[in-house]
């Protein structure tokens, strides 16, 4: 069976230094480059372009984390409840106004994802039950966008919720390398996490009844759920906001060309959402548009219709 990452390796090869040089202003490595390039390149582009790899890292791993944790391959990150957490975090800072100072709306987004983190697990208790688990997320879910709802409806004022709906969408505009700093070593840790509990995905791929007598502590495989996502995702929105479908999309693409073990997979994801939020950033930017496109906004128009389509394969599967 075909790896993929040795591919996937090589189109990041490719893709990442191609990045360097698309944008409104088109960089030329054979020709006499303006003034501003090393600028331009320096810092804009690359600590763009490393933020992609990194989120798209991050949400890939997680997205084939949480299919192999919940046994459904129409699992997404946002299920956990965590990614709307951090939501909410990052919208109150622009709410109270503490946004425009320094670190205030990164510090604000991951400690909604925390609170988040900490409410799933005081929820879900100790059974370990993935069910309750899953209900305990949708329900984080659907509060933390009630409570978004309920800031921008009273929001102090036009401007902060300008600020509020467009940093929803999703982007990587404008981003500097004190974003860098802060998500790169929170994502990696996550992925780390995330393929320590491969093994045991693996088990419960099985059930939990045979997970269990494998020796899997369901507990524990819980708390590895809970930090990995919620490390991955929580950096991913505090960083950008809400980019959708990565982690749904990047683990379908690529099951076909593994062992489909949950362990197999999370490593080629997170690969391959890195090239898919760096490419899709990249389109963004050389969109002949008035405005840029944002980031969360193209991955949904593509999202949507891979999701019908999976949910139409699943219905003819079923029929």
């Amino acid at each position: 069976m075909t790896r993929p990452i040795p591919l996937l390796l090589a189109a990041l090869a490719i893709a990442l230094p191609l990045s360097l040089l698309a944008g409104r202003v088109w960089l030329d490595p054979f020709a006499d480059l303006p003034a501003n390039a090393l600028i331009i390149l320096t810092e804009l582009r690359l600590p763009r372009a490393i933020l992609a790899v990194t989120l798209g890292a991050g949400l890939g791993a997680a997205g084939a984390a949480m299919q192999g944790y919940l046994r459904n391959p129409l699992a997404d990150p946002g299920l956990f409840g965590i990614a709307p957490g951090a939501a909410l975090g990052a919208v109150l800072s622009f709410w109270t106004g503490w946004a425009s100072t320094g670190w205030a709306l990164p510090l604000f987004a991951l400690t909604g994802a925390a609170g988040a983190m900490a409410l799933l697990t005081l929820i879900a208790g100790r059974s370990g039950s993935v069910m309750l688990f899953t209900l305990a997320g949708m329900m984080i879910a659907s509060l933390a966008g009630a409570l978004m709802s309920l800031a921008i409806s009273l929001s102090p004022t036009p401007f902060a919720l300008s600020e509020i709906v467009t940093w929803l969408m999703g982007a990587l505009t404008d981003r500097s390398w004190n974003d860098v700093l802060f998500a790169v070593p929170l994502t990696m840790a996550g992925i780390a996490v995330l393929w320590v509990a491969g093994r045991s995905l693996d088990a419960l791929s099985l059930g939990e009844a045979a997970a269990r007598s494998l020796g899997v502590d369901p507990r524990r495989l819980q708390l590895l759920m809970i930090a990995g996502v919620g490390l991955t995702v929580g950096a991913g929105v505090a960083a950008a906001g809400i980019i959708g479908f990565v982690g749904l999309i990047v683990p379908h693409l690529l099951r076909r060309f593994t062992d489909r073990r949950p362990s197999s997979l999370i490593v080629p994801s997170a690969l391959a959402g890195a090239l898919l939020l760096l490419v899709a950033d990249c389109l963004c930017r050389v969109l002949p548009m008035a405005s840029e496109l944002r980031l969360g906004i193209a991955l949904s128009l593509l999202g949507a219709p891979f999701f019908l389509g999976l949910l139409l394969r699943m219905r003819r599967g079923l029929a």
